[in-house]
């Protein structure tokens, strides 16, 4: 298993945002991609996501994987950013019964998980409302 910094380090798209844009077609991927799946070009520029966006889609996680049992009950959402990339994750600081689709929200850089008895710390990003 990789070391923390490592993680992070060798994987700037899960702390930075970057996507890379195709120089041919404009085709945003995130997280980056080799190919364009629109136009197979090979061209690609480093860009930064939008960091506001709304959710289109969000389920409420009652049973969730072993990892995340002391989170649970939690949201996670779909949410289509300012510049039309979809993301997954997870909804903090909204009550169930606020969460609506629609509800605009912006990422916040936050802790995702501990692993074991080693306390190794995950993070990444989640949505927090507008």
């Amino acid at each position: 298993m990789p070391t923390p910094s490592r993680y992070w380090r060798e994987i700037p798209q899960r702390y930075r945002l970057e996507a890379g844009r195709c120089r041919r077609c404009g085709f945003i991927a995130f997280p980056p991609r080799l190919v364009c799946p629109r136009c197979q070009s090979r061209e690609f520029e480093v860009i930064k996501l939008a960091e506001e966006g709304r959710i289109i889609s969000y389920t409420i996680i009652r049973v969730p994987p072993h990892q995340f049992v002391d989170q649970a009950p939690y949201a996670v959402g779909i949410v289509e950013l300012d510049d039309g990339v979809k993301l997954m994750g997870q909804i903090v600081d909204c009550p169930f019964e606020e969460l609506k689709t629609g509800l605009r929200v912006r990422i916040e850089f936050r802790k995702i998980m501990e692993e074991g008895e080693a306390g190794i710390i995950y993070y990444g990003y989640k949505f927090v409302p507008a």
